[in-house]
């Protein structure tokens, strides 16, 4: 009987059953793969072709590579926390830069470049001390914190939402990265709209001990002696990967991959022998559940994409879609958005979204302006997520200030219809470029 149903609506039970079980908080791993497995029951693939479609996805080279990389990002994550690193490139930045309103932001847009859990709550103590000479509110401060923390995420490529997209879409990271990061320029700009700075508040220092409001010049050797484990992950994994490319056999398909595989197993090897972490807690940090967790998640997103495949599901859906004469922009803000409200992580709406808009894409012959896609579907599914209830950044970061979701929320809005409409107009300059 479910033969006869329209493959959309097919789909769309698994998509929303998917997001259900999230919300009562399933794993996203269990939540991919069962629904995996329900997309194949509902288009009638038998058992051992859903099992040889799992174990083809689990296996193929792009999703090893893939979960390795993500879950290399969290060990090193971990690390920097072990060893108190963060807190040290914190500290050593203090001073650097004279101008106050500059200083409030970059302490949140520092953690930021580690995708960290809740990672607003390690910067909420200094955007406090720093807010002090701005007489900010406490839903004003929570919102800088919370802003600021996420500036990175439509390109910064230790983000497993940039390298998912990139995987899924067969796109090149690094054109990529290359290509979002104007959206950060908006972000950081549209981040102050909903801030006043007082000019006798600015003209002052709010922390007296640093460099700027003791006339003294703090030197810069020690911000970059801490920055060194994140910028070997980045430029070693973009120089190795173009050696790679170049030097591995075509067929090899994830050289470039590799490159940061290898950037980032030595970045975290130099923060162990640094840090002086002994044999007993780098084994904690390797055998953390999140660790594992992460790894299995990947995995089940790419099996998803897999049956997706393997069903022509998205074939069917793109002649329905073209049949009712839907057009493909608005589907490509639309879905993401929705998705990443509901879910509130970055993760869950490429996911389940990505996969279909990807097929649709090229179903409506607009393959030659698959990155335009990429990018309006990625900060538009980003936009849903800042501006979630189940975020949890914005948790943490509201209880940490004492202030409420509604005031919050008001404030963020503003930026992020600012972004969505930029995304927009460079939507079609992409669009006119390509």
């Amino acid at each position: 009987m479910v033969d006869h149903w329209p493959a959309l609506v097919r789909v769309l039970i698994v998509f929303f059953a998917i997001l259900a079980a999230i919300r009562k908080k399933v794993s996203l791993g269990n939540a991919f793969f069962f629904g995996s497995v329900a997309l194949g029951f509902l288009f009638s693939i038998g058992p051992a072709d859903v099992a040889v479609s799992v174990f083809r996805s689990f296996t193929h080279a792009k999703t090893l590579s893939l979960a390795a990389i993500v879950s290399l990002i969290l060990v090193l994550s971990h690390s920097l926390e072990a060893v108190g690193q963060m807190e040290r490139l914190l500290s050593s930045f203090q001073g650097l830069v004279r101008t106050p309103q500059f200083n409030l932001v970059i302490f949140p847009s520092l953690i930021g470049l580690l995708p960290m859990p809740g990672g607003a709550i390690f910067s909420a103590p200094m955007v406090k001390t720093l807010g002090r000479a701005f007489r900010f509110t406490g839903d004003q401060l929570s919102y800088i914190n919370y802003w600021f923390r996420h500036v990175w995420e439509y390109w910064w490529p230790l983000y497993p939402g940039v390298l998912l997209t990139t995987t899924l879409a067969g796109l090149d990271l690094w054109v990529f990265v290359l290509a979002l990061f104007p959206m950060t320029v908006v972000a950081v700009a549209a981040g102050y709209l909903p801030l006043s700075f007082p000019a006798e508040a600015a003209a002052q220092d709010s922390n007296p001990s640093s460099g700027a409001a003791s006339g003294k010049q703090t030197p810069l050797r020690p911000f970059l002696r801490e920055l060194t484990p994140i910028a070997m992950a980045i430029l070693g994994g973009l120089g190795l990967g173009f050696v790679l490319s170049l030097t591995l056999p075509s067929k090899i398909s994830i050289a470039k991959e590799l490159g940061l595989i290898v950037a980032l197993a030595a970045s975290i090897l130099w923060v162990w022998h640094g840090g002086g972490l002994s044999a007993g807690e780098r084994l904690r940090i390797l055998k953390r559940r999140q660790l594992w967790d992460m790894f299995y998640m990947v995995g089940s997103i790419l099996v998803f994409k897999g049956i997706l495949e393997d069903a022509h599901a998205v074939e069917a859906i793109s002649r329905e879609l073209l049949a009712m004469k839907i057009p493909l922009m608005p589907i490509t803000v639309i879905l993401p958005f929705l998705v990443g409200m509901v879910a509130g992580i970055t993760i869950a709406f490429v996911g389940t979204t990505f996969p279909i808009l990807i097929s649709l894409v090229h179903s409506f012959g607009e393959a030659q302006g698959i990155l335009g896609y990429m990018m309006l579907a990625l900060v538009s599914g980003f936009i849903g997520v800042l501006l979630s209830p189940l975020h949890l950044c914005l948790l943490l970061s509201n209880e940490y200030f004492g202030t409420s979701l509604t005031k919050v929320l008001r404030l963020v809005a503003r930026p992020c219809a600012v972004l969505l409409v930029c995304s927009m107009a460079y939507f079609f300059f992409l669009r006119g470029l390509l």
